[in-house]
């Protein structure tokens, strides 16, 4: 079977056609994405290029990708734990708070924008005023935005009900936290993903009919995700992947467990994902140049010296929550500023970060460093789960 796999992004719409059957890459293109108009404009432009596939996947970050409010019971534990599986679904958090909703608190989640709302708290069995309470506070805020309920499996059908009885779209999770020291972000993170997909996607008005929100199977930083854990696999090794956009910078690290025993316990993400709403080579220039200055950080020049600094600045802000990445053995960068650049000087862009003495982070020892220049990990990441041979050949081209 030949296959599309597209990716929708803010800036541009990058598709790679893959035989499934061999996982030979056989097409890839770029077109800037047309927000202006309709986005289908440039993926069926693609299309066309590429000629005749038999199937079609797609994944999309257009319009801002997924933006998620996070509500928990208590910051050191049930909304950390809630924080870290937003990351792993491709979401980028735009506001979290705990504790019991009170008026301000629910305005200050509307004036986020999220689009959707994970609704955390309580371990299995344990507290369960404070989750029926912020339930009841997003039942009467005259507020249609998708929740997640994923908190105290006790209250779990009472507050299903309560917000679906409101018109809500509500999709009930297994606890994130089901138990003081162990975290579960599988449920959850299918969960976010779900609504994402059925009633974000289609209502960021990027297409005018419902053909877009029926291709979209997948947000982009979902599936590369995804795609980072088949390159692990490829790879055969602990795996950092910095990918530089127009508007975020994703840090993606892939560990190989049982390095880290003390995270085992609490329930490490070996596949994780940081994303920095504030770093961006097109869209963010400022936000690149205040956090560099925080960082006590210069800046080189022209797009790779902006890039370099944001992947410096990531690459601590991930590393800062606890990932061990001393056993890192392959970097991979990905985003337009890399693969449009020489790729010796793609490389040196990636220097400033893996010698990052002042980070206050071990470095990896002696990692090798490739650039995503055909931007297959995407491509991997929806092919993987139809068609995982194929993906895996696909990523063997990063590691050969």
């Amino acid at each position: 079977m030949i296959a599309a796999c597209v990716d929708v992004g803010s800036t541009d719409t990058k598709l790679a056609v893959v035989d499934t059957g061999t996982g030979e890459l056989l097409f890839t293109g770029t077109h800037p994405t047309t927000l202006g108009t309709d986005v289908l404009h440039g993926v069926d432009a693609l299309l066309a290029a590429a000629g005749p596939v038999d199937h079609v996947y797609c994944c999309s970050s257009a319009g801002g990708g997924l933006r998620l409010a996070v509500i928990g019971f208590e910051a050191l534990v049930s909304a950390d734990a809630a924080h870290r599986v937003a990351l792993s679904a491709g979401a980028r958090v735009v506001h979290i708070t705990t504790g019991a909703l009170t008026g301000a608190a629910v305005a200050a989640i509307k004036s986020a924008e999220p689009d959707v709302v994970l609704l955390a708290g309580g371990t299995d069995g344990g507290e369960a005023d404070t989750i029926l309470h912020n339930a009841r506070r997003l039942a009467t805020a005259r507020w249609k935005v998708p929740v997640v309920v994923a908190g105290n499996a006790d209250t779990r059908d009472e507050i299903v009900a309560l917000l679906a009885g409101r018109g809500l779209h509500v999709a009930a999770a297994g606890n994130v936290l089901p138990r003081i020291g162990v975290t579960d972000p599988a449920p959850a993170r299918a969960a976010i993903r779900d609504q994402f997909i059925r009633h974000v996607i289609g209502g960021k008005r990027l297409s005018r009919g419902p053909r877009f929100a029926r291709l979209v199977t997948a947000a982009t930083p979902d599936a590369v995700l995804t795609g980072v854990g088949v390159l692990a696999r490829a790879a055969g090794g602990d795996l950092l992947v910095v990918d530089v956009g127009g508007a975020t910078t994703d840090v993606y690290s892939a560990l190989q467990p049982g390095e880290t025993p003390q995270d085992a316990v609490a329930g490490v993400l070996w596949h994780a994902r940081t994303v920095e709403g504030d770093l961006g080579v097109r869209w963010n220039v400022d936000g690149i140049r205040d956090a560099a200055a925080r960082e006590r950080l210069p800046i080189g020049d022209g797009p790779l010296g902006l890039a370099a600094a944001a992947v410096t600045v990531a690459v601590r802000r991930h590393t800062r929550g606890g990932r061990d990445l001393r056993h890192v053995a392959t970097v991979v960068a990905s985003g337009g500023v890399f693969r449009h650049a020489e790729p010796a000087a793609a490389r040196a862009a990636l220097t400033p970060a893996l010698t990052d003495h002042a980070g206050g982070w071990a470095l990896p020892r002696a990692p090798r460093t490739t650039i995503d220049t055909t931007y297959i990990l995407a491509a991997a990441g929806l092919l993987a789960g139809d068609h995982p041979h194929a993906a895996l050949t696909l990523c063997r081209t990063l590691t050969a």
